[in-house]
């Protein structure tokens, strides 16, 4: 039994080319599904989270990342009544739009994109499902319901309007408009319950496993989350249940409780704002002017304080940092490349380049085309055409 303010399959607002529905599977369901076979989907075991691919395989990457917000989604979302299959299917597609080398590519592609249009990973994971991933006969895309479509596009909140974040002033992502210049996606509404779960999801995903991530690199120790709110008092249970507990299992048998508070935390909030406000349709749900799925405030407090510990110890560590400039160095070099030479793209592409009517277009092409590579298609990319001592020094005039 779903919850009235639930999405319900029978009264999704469909597709943008209709389809006969499916015998056995909701339209979520095949939303999901569809999401999962796309070749976008399979790439994201390539790409990275923080470490960049080849540093270790016990680190996470955008594709264990991605289990494990759909996981956690799933939970939240069958707890309080909502449709699991599709939080899964927003959760499931909500990093496809993500370039190699984490957001040290991503930003290093929307400063190449500035002249552009620029670029943002969400918009470029609606582009994706909508327009570059070319497998089925009768349209671009996936052809997914509008509800997906949306929860991609606005689970972090409004994308306009007087609810949008500070940093969605600016003018809309080009992906992002020419998507809801075709099919209206009301940007400047919050999304389904649904999909602010798989928003939650992803957040309570990432502060997790950075901290494991973070530890097995040895970036930090576990004496130094003892000093930290929520991690602390995490190790401090664990030592008094288990004294002399083994270092690994005492690391686990921490993390998992401070997974399970944030879960916790989560579920507890929403089931109150859900109880004071009294939505009854998804409807209500996207014009509350704010979101049911989020942390307590005390829970929010403690995690930035974590969070800015991982963005100094773990995302500014003077390795990663060393990383980040020369993974930003390769894709300085390959994405003017690619635009003042389109020949070097492979035939698959040509198509698109040919169309290109101007600069703008051309660069949006090379975006898609660099957006789309693994961590280490790229770095073999950039030692074939860039890499004297590899022979592949192309010039870029």
């Amino acid at each position: 039994m779903l919850a009235p303010y639930a999405c319900l399959p029978g009264s999704s607002r469909g597709r943008l080319w209709p389809e006969r529905l499916s015998s056995f599977r909701s339209p979520f369901q095949r939303d999901r599904d569809r999401i999962i076979h796309a070749s976008a989907f399979r790439r994201l075991k390539h790409k990275t989270q923080v470490f960049v691919e080849h540093e270790g395989d016990y680190y996470r990457t955008r594709l264990t990342h991605t289990i494990e917000v759909a996981q956690v989604a799933r939970t939240i979302a069958g707890v309080l009544g909502l449709n699991t299959d599709l939080a899964e299917a927003v959760a499931l597609a909500h990093d496809l739009g993500h370039t190699p080398f984490g957001h040290t590519g991503e930003d290093a592609l929307e400063r190449l994109m500035a002249p552009y249009g620029g670029f943002d990973h969400n918009a470029q994971a609606l582009r994706i499902v909508t327009r570059l991933e070319r497998h089925y006969a009768d349209f671009d895309g996936l052809n997914l319901t509008w509800e997906t479509l949306e929860g991609i596009a606005k689970h972090n909140g409004p994308v306009i309007g007087p609810n949008a974040d500070d940093k969605h002033s600016g003018p809309l992502p080009y992906a992002l408009a020419e998507v809801n210049a075709q099919w209206d996606l009301e940007l400047d509404t919050h999304a389904s319950a649904e999909a602010q779960v798989a928003a939650i999801a992803d957040d309570v995903a990432y502060s997790h496993h950075d901290l494991h991530d973070g530890l097995r690199s040895g970036l930090f120790s576990e004496d130094d989350l003892m000093e930290l709110p929520v991690t602390g008092p995490a190790f401090a249970e664990v030592d008094a249940l288990y004294p002399g507990l083994d270092k690994m299992r005492r690391r686990h048998e921490a993390l998992r409780r401070v997974f399970g508070r944030m879960v916790d935390d989560v579920i507890a909030v929403a089931q109150n704002r859900l109880a004071s406000a009294q939505p009854k349709s998804v409807d209500d749900i996207r014009h509350l002017g704010t979101t049911v799925i989020r942390f307590s405030k005390p829970l929010f407090q403690e995690l930035k304080a974590v969070r800015g510990f991982l963005f100094h110890r773990m995302y500014r560590a003077p390795s990663v940092m060393a990383v980040r400039a020369e993974v930003t160095q390769k894709l300085d070099d390959l994405f003017p490349l690619f635009l003042a030479q389109p020949s070097l793209l492979p035939a698959e592409w040509q198509a698109d380049v040919q169309t290109a009517s101007d600069e703008t277009h051309l660069a949006r092409v090379v975006a898609d085309y660099v957006a789309g590579m693994t961590d280490r298609f790229a770095i073999q990319e950039h030692q074939r055409l860039c890499d004297p001592g590899a022979g592949g020094a192309v010039s870029p005039g």
